[in-house]
């Protein structure tokens, strides 16, 4: 026990920076040669020793980053405060000037320990993945071994026990569990997993057994590149910081003129003695050195990139956090986002355009053969078919001679006959006009009714005979109208709804969403021109999608957000900002946060601004002494820094208020005479294959 305790005593003293040594040597060093003066009544050898020990150690650190700055021809805050120092130290005030290298040394390393808690939840995520996976060599085996995560190739079978987290990405090929991604994605209850579904490196196995097919290996995994979006958002300055950096480099010169002229002006032009006029110049380097000017934009940056981090919100850079807080529309694709995006069969429709028909077609018949022709799509709605025919036990019948028919759907040989599926363009073709209009009303009337309609016919191109008609809807998400509420709650100006959906439908969900404003019959490339005329009529727009189709339109908007992109390796790609999970919830919050921090930094660079000019007032005016220009200067660091600090605990406070409100609480001009924001409904294009 006393060897283990011992062993514990000395890793914990190796793990304090040398920085945080460093200031504690400066401190006692400091005390000893204030008491020595006092006691002595003069500065004695003594005194002069603890001194010299105190500027060795407070200012070693400062001094050799102001060297290596020196030496690429820059000036930067250290080698100002070093400067300051020894100015302090030739008038005879080294107690000043130590105290002055003392509190620089401690903001230093208080600023270095408000970053690294920002940083601490991201090195969190990298310890969520277990180092070994238990390969099995198939998936009956129950003897597996246990391999480095990183020699685990692509396609190994992998067992998940319960209680254990998930080493690598995969899909599950037996065994059904609940599993808690809330590491991951962020999402609070945990998510029933069964054959077929997709599990996360990172989330937590909790009650089953899962024997999973490996998809990704070690470096590709989810977890793997949230890791490193966030490390290199860390280095992607905002544009704030990136402008400081700039400036600190010209401020930092004219502070050294301004010295320089505040000590020869007095001492040649007026005859005030030099110590006098130094002592003043000295004290105005200090208070004029823009240390918490500098610090108050990457502490407030990284403490929102480590919030959002931990809730399953990637921004991929600080520059994206500024642009998020200056948002004014919002710019929502329909599908998978305001609904649920898994849109489900609802109803069948039989048609009997002949006698020869009546009798022969069922719902079952009709839904079977459509099935056969779209098992051979990927199409969301392709899958849903044929997942509703799987449901109700129908064999998909045989099929040949597939093809695709560009801008109207797929056809094939089924028994010798050929059929058929696709959009409501097959009514333009091969059918008389009067069936055509019949036919029509029944396709109005579904798609009124927010169903997306697929026609199933029998017959060739140019003479066919519908037989049936399938109605498939996607639910709109229950929140859906909440999140837009309070999203105008928050200031957004409008928020507008994209769809490749027919028109009738799409109109119902954005009414039923409470959008302002619906384009509906898109493509990709439709969606890119409304987000650029959106920007140029209202301001900063981000585009929410999945990343996949959107993707253009992700790239244009000012931030390009793709939601529920866990596993999503184009929308992780392409997007600014992430959302891991599936939860609308996300975006007021992405709007809170960004909001949030932008307030911060204008609260940070005030202050900072604000001490500055304070201090350099009492300096003129009122002989403002040095420690006290000292204590202002690193006490107001210390502050920007822990205000910038706060945002990793800041939380969403939902707010309440309707639309109207919002615009006016924001000081945001809506476009109508009246001051209330119009509601619009504008259809860009027209592409009838747009559903498929």
């Amino acid at each position: 026990m006393p060897e283990n305790h011992e062993h514990t005593r000395t890793r914990w003293i190796r793990s304090i920076p040398p920085e945080a040594i460093a200031v504690a040597i400066t401190l006692i060093s400091l005390i000893t040669g204030f008491v020595l003066e006092r006691t002595a009544g003069f500065l004695s050898l003594a005194a002069w020793t603890a001194y010299a020990v105190s500027y060795v150690f407070g200012g070693y650190f400062g001094l050799r980053a102001g060297v290596a700055t020196l030496v690429e021809r820059k000036i930067d805050i250290d080698l100002l405060m070093v400067l300051a120092a020894i100015g302090a130290a030739i008038v005879g005030a080294p107690f000043e000037g130590a105290l002055l290298l003392f509190l620089f040394s401690l903001s230093n390393v208080l600023q270095d320990y408000a970053l690294d808690r920002t940083r601490s939840a991201i090195r969190a995520l990298s310890e969520l993945r277990p180092d070994t996976a238990i390969i099995l060599e198939h998936a009956s085996d129950r003897t597996g071994r246990e391999l480095p995560v990183r020699d685990v190739p692509v396609g190994a079978i992998m067992q998940l026990k319960p209680g254990g987290r998930v080493p690598l990405d995969g899909t599950v090929m037996q065994g059904q569990s609940s599993v808690d991604q809330s590491s991951v994605t962020g999402e609070s209850l945990p998510v029933e997993k069964g054959v077929g579904d997709a599990v996360l490196a990172g989330t937590m196995n909790q009650n089953g057994e899962l024997i999973c097919e490996v998809t990704k290996s070690a470096d590709h995994s989810t977890i793997a590149k949230v890791i490193g979006l966030v490390e290199s958002a860390q280095e992607n300055k905002a544009k704030t910081a990136r402008f400081l950096e700039t400036f600190e480099q010209y401020y930092a010169a004219f502070v050294i003129l301004f010295t320089v002229a505040v000590w020869a002006v007095p001492f040649y032009f007026f005859g005030e003695s030099f110590n006098s006029s130094f002592y003043r110049a000295m004290t105005v380097m200090v208070a004029a050195s823009p240390c918490a000017l500098i610090i108050s934009t990457p502490a407030s940056i990284l403490s929102a990139i480590g919030n959002g981090a931990r809730r399953g919100l990637l921004f991929k850079g600080g520059v994206h956090v500024e642009q998020s807080g200056g948002l004014k529309v919002i710019a929502f694709d329909k599908t998978g986002t305001l609904t649920r995006g898994r849109p489900e069969v609802h109803e069948i429709q039989l048609v009997a355009t002949d006698e020869g028909n009546a009798g022969r077609d069922t719902a079952d018949s009709v839904l079977a053969l459509a099935a056969g022709l779209e098992s051979a799509s990927e199409h969301v709605i392709a899958a849903s078919i044929c997942e509703q025919a799987r449901t109700r036990g129908l064999t998909f019948p045989a099929v040949s001679q597939f093809e695709n028919i560009p801008g109207v759907g797929i056809s094939g040989s089924i028994d010798g006959e050929i059929y058929l599926v696709g959009s409501p363009s097959l009514l333009r073709t091969g059918i008389d006009a009067k069936e055509e209009a019949e036919i029509a009303e029944l396709v109005a009337d579904l798609q009124d009714r927010q169903h997306t309609v697929v026609v199933v016919s029998r017959g060739t191109r140019d003479a066919h005979r519908v037989i049936g008609l399938i109605g498939l809807k996607d639910q709109i998400r229950p929140e859906s109208a909440r999140i837009v509420r309070e999203l105008k709650a928050e200031g957004i100006l409008r928020v507008v709804m994209l769809t490749g959906d027919n028109e009738r439908t799409a109109e119902a969900i954005a009414a039923e969403a409470g959008v302002d404003e619906v384009f509906c019959e898109l493509l990709p490339e439709d969606k890119l021109t409304v987000i650029e005329r959106l920007e140029r009529e209202y301001g900063p727009t981000a585009m929410i999608g999945d990343g996949v189709n959107d993707a253009p339109a992700l790239a244009a908007a000012s931030v390009g957000v793709a939601m529920g992109a866990a596993g999503t390796d184009v929308a992780l790609e392409t997007a600014d900002v992430v959302l891991l999970s599936d939860d609308l919830e996300m975006v007021p919050y992405l709007v809170s946060l960004s909001r949030k921090t932008r307030q911060t930094l204008v609260v940070n660079l005030t202050a900072a601004m604000s001490l500055i000019a304070l201090m350099l007032a009492g300096i003129f005016f009122f002989a403002l002494p040095l420690p006290l220009a000292v204590i202002g200067h690193e006490g107001g660091t210390v502050l920007v820094s822990l205000n910038g600090l706060r945002l990793l605990a800041y939380r969403r406070r939902r707010r309440r208020g309707s639309s109207t409100d919002a615009v006016t609480r924001s000081g945001l001009r809506a476009p109508s005479p009246d001051g209330a924001v119009p509601r619009a409904r504008v259809c860009v294009r027209r592409n009838q294959d747009s559903v498929r």
